[in-house]
């Protein structure tokens, strides 16, 4: 009787300090949501394809046979997130963090799902380990999860942690340093596809804090005949912010999909810049209105929504 008792203390603090470890890596919400919304609405995965069901089931294979492998551990967690479980993923990032606490990767994409489901202070505090952590060493290519039609990855690990380090201060609306990673993101664009990208947040960030004429002339490095391999959205609105775009082609992007959530957003922030509160925030709440509630442009617009 005593062992039993004595198993049953063991199990109950087991478990107690699995149920602390997992509050503090991840905020309660309702059964079954991945997220709330800034204005406290849950949020849930939508059912996730059978392809990317059998990619993760892979991962999961590869990750069974040797979980101690970083790239298993990485591949196993961005699978996860693909199948619009970042709960889940934010877990597995962290146990590859337990286990590799050198590997800027892990607190790289760790940073990118809290993004994905409102912690932004998380998500700073990650991209800000994973940035001391890429100082001083040479990039490298991130290869695709999801190729793009040419299969020619174009992310590499230094660019993307700025990048999301300066989105997630863009999201709490803190100017100065969301600008400061976007110009060290831009600084270590290695193709136009990176460099369309900063560019439209640099832009969109000098206009938030009235630097109008910094903000034209980051579009200079802009132009027509980039050869854009994915990041179509990003390049279409720096040469509408140029005029070189209608208002009405530009709108002809704007999709239920990550890419016209892109062009949404960057639309609407530009009538927000420009002065027009009553448009941007039709936009917004149309944007808002959407169903891909884990992409960078309805985040966004949530924010503004809730501070406008």
């Amino acid at each position: 009787m005593r062992k039993f008792i004595a198993r049953a203390i063991v199990f109950t603090a087991i478990l107690s300090f699995s149920v602390l470890l997992r509050a503090h890596l991840l905020p309660e919400v309702p059964e079954g949501a991945q997220a709330v919304t800034l204005g406290g609405m849950p949020l849930f995965a939508a059912k996730p394809s059978e392809g990317a069901l059998e990619k993760l089931a892979q991962a999961r294979a590869d990750y069974a046979a040797d979980a101690d492998d970083a790239d298993n551990i990485i591949w196993y967690a961005r699978r996860t997130a693909y199948t619009g479980d970042y709960r889940g993923a934010i877990e597995i990032f962290s146990e590859g963090i337990e286990k590799h606490p050198g590997d800027a990767r892990m607190y790289r994409h760790r940073g990118h799902r809290y993004i994905s489901i409102r912690e932004f202070d998380r998500a700073i505090a990650d991209l800000k380990k994973a940035a001391e952590l890429i100082a001083g060493t040479e990039n490298e290519t991130e290869p695709d999860g999801l190729p793009n039609a040419r299969g020619i990855p174009i992310s590499s690990l230094h660019g993307n942690t700025w990048y999301h380090l300066g989105l997630a201060y863009f999201l709490k609306h803190d100017w100065e340093n969301a600008y400061r990673a976007y110009e060290n993101g831009f600084n270590a664009a290695r193709n136009v596809d990176n460099k369309v990208s900063t560019t439209h947040w640099r832009y969109t960030i000098l206009r938030r804090m009235g630097r109008n004429e910094d903000a034209e002339r980051v579009l200079d490095a802009i132009t027509a005949d980039m050869d854009i391999i994915e990041n179509t959205s990003y390049h279409r609105l720096c040469l509408f912010y140029k005029g070189e775009l209608s208002l009405e082609e530009m709108m002809a992007d704007v999709t239920d999909s990550p890419s016209g959530a892109s062009a949404a957003y960057g639309v609407a922030s530009w009538h927000y810049s420009n002065g027009d509160m009553e448009k941007a925030r039709q936009q917004f709440e149309a944007l808002t209105a959407t169903s891909g509630w884990s992409s960078f442009g309805y985040i966004a617009a949530e924010v503004d929504l809730a501070t406008m």
